[in-house]
């Protein structure tokens, strides 16, 4: 499968520098391309890797200069090169619609219009799916559930009772929504489970990663927030109400009760403690270990989390210790030196 540049120019509604007749037989990031790719740079400091690249074309953005390079210029680089992806790469299509006859179903479950269920799907009593819900092999939707229009549901995802997950979402395969929470009393010499009467609410537009587990509140839901987007492995625990449109990494861990502004960014490993509330459009970095409030718009890094500012400033400091242990050794022995002058003078002086 090949095409040319102009043909590609136009899918991707850009504008064409170089030979249109150029013949483009793959598309590739630049660390991989090869002679007929065509290849992507969003941004002008990404040029340098293209002269070690055999790739035929590239996709800039708009008012940046490709010197000796054929390129198409467009307004969004990301947007342009997925369509260009997909013109290689089709996906095909998995050739189900309906529900099918290996599905488990409770007659009391009320399914909407255009749905897919697959083989080995269990839906509990009372549970209600909007339109064009997709569910693959495996999926189980316990009693009470709630699931909105056009969301999709990865292979053995299981959403306990009760749980609310609302339009357009995606959950990935083997996700757990609605668990146990793990709180227990200890008082009485052993652990006993405590109530476990809530729920989890998953709002519009919410992306759940492989793996990924969400538990339900004690008493009322655990909540994610409209247009969030949690990684795969990622824990929330109950009673959290995580804010609309976070960005939650691969292995972020939120302990119970807390919450979350809107636009919260946590990179991967993050650890949240139980109780806190970290404020809107914070960012949180790699492995942060946070054990307590975290204010709005700062970025926090580091075990125990602090200001980004303050944090560097700690890091510079422990590089310089082994200089610094090297100098107060030095000065130490000079001390012992000057001591032991002082403690012999008196000695000479009598003698």
């Amino acid at each position: 499968m090949s095409f040319t540049l102009g043909e590609i120019t136009r899918l991707v509604r850009g504008t064409c520098h170089g030979d249109p007749s150029l013949i483009i037989e793959n598309a590739d990031i630049i660390r991989d391309a090869s002679s007929g790719c065509i290849t992507l740079a969003d941004k002008a400091e990404i040029l340098n890797h293209l002269q070690g690249s055999e790739a035929s074309a590239v996709i800039v953005p708009e008012g940046l200069d490709v010197p000796d390079l054929a390129s198409i210029e467009v307004k969004d680089v990301h947007q342009a090169f997925a369509r260009v992806v997909d013109l290689f790469y089709p996906r095909e299509s998995e050739g189900v619609s309906g529900i099918s006859t290996a599905a488990q179903i409770h007659p009391s479950a009320q399914i909407g219009d255009d749905v897919t269920i697959f083989p080995n799907v269990y839906i509990g009593p009372n549970v209600t799916l909007g339109n064009q819900v997709t569910l693959y092999p495996g999926v189980s939707v316990m009693e009470g559930c709630s699931i909105g229009a056009n969301t999709t549901i990865y292979s053995n995802s299981v959403l306990y009772e009760l749980t609310e997950v609302g339009s357009n979402c995606i959950i990935h395969a083997n996700a757990t929504i609605g668990a146990f929470g793990f709180g227990y009393d200890s008082s009485r010499g052993h652990h006993v489970l405590s109530a476990q009467c809530g729920f989890v609410r998953v709002e519009d537009h919410v992306d759940v990663g492989a793996g990924t587990t969400i538990d339900r509140g004690t008493y009322g839901p655990t909540v994610i927030g409209e247009g969030s987007k949690l990684d795969n492995q990622v824990m929330v625990a109950h009673n959290c109400r995580i804010g609309k449109h976070n960005l939650l990494c691969s292995q972020v861990g939120i302990a119970g009760s807390c919450t979350t502004g809107d636009y919260v960014v946590m990179a991967g490993q993050v650890g949240i403690g139980d109780h806190l509330n970290i404020g809107s459009k914070t960012m949180l970095g790699a492995k942060a270990g946070v054990m307590a409030d975290v204010p709005e718009e700062t970025i926090f890094v580091g075990i125990p989390a602090t200001p980004h500012r303050e944090q560097m400033q700690k890091q510079a400091a422990l590089a310089k210790l082994p200089e610094m242990r090297k100098e107060f050794k030095r000065l130490q022995k000079e001390l012992n030196d000057v001591l032991s002058r002082m403690q012999s003078a008196p000695q000479n002086e009598a003698a």
